[in-house]
């Protein structure tokens, strides 16, 4: 159903574009439908086009914003929920560090496990 839905959204957004476009601008420069007077072989005058281009634009706008608003009410009822709501919180540690994984508790990071602790000399070369 949302897949329907989906094409059809894609579909009246392209066409709500080629209508806009379609359109007389407020210069007339752009517009491609306006035409030119009122010539007998015209099927529509340039009122009738203009008039019909705002009708088709109006129709689509409402199927866009219908299509828009079943997308959203299919995704929240989808029950997946955010991102976000799938991370676990951080277990609360003492002094803002974070606490460390135990060693042996199965945890099978990719990273490779770090050497042990320096040791708590520096290890320098001394002259006898």
């Amino acid at each position: 159903m949302e897949t329907v839905i989906l094409v059809i959204h894609l579909i009246v957004a392209l066409a709500l574009i080629g209508v806009v476009m379609l359109q007389r601008s407020e210069g007339g420069a752009l517009g491609i439908g306006g035409g030119g007077g009122g010539s007998a072989g015209n099927l529509f005058t340039a009122r009738g086009v203009g008039n019909a281009l705002t009708r088709t634009t109006a129709w689509l706008a409402v199927a866009f914003f219908c299509t828009s608003i079943a997308l959203t009410v299919i995704a929240t009822h989808r029950g997946s929920g955010s991102v976000i709501d799938g991370v676990a919180p951080p277990a609360s540690s003492t002094g803002g560090q974070p606490a460390a994984p135990a060693q042996g508790s199965g945890d099978s990071s990719v990273l490779p496990k770090l050497a042990p602790a320096a040791p708590a000399q520096p290890q320098v070369p001394v002259s006898p």
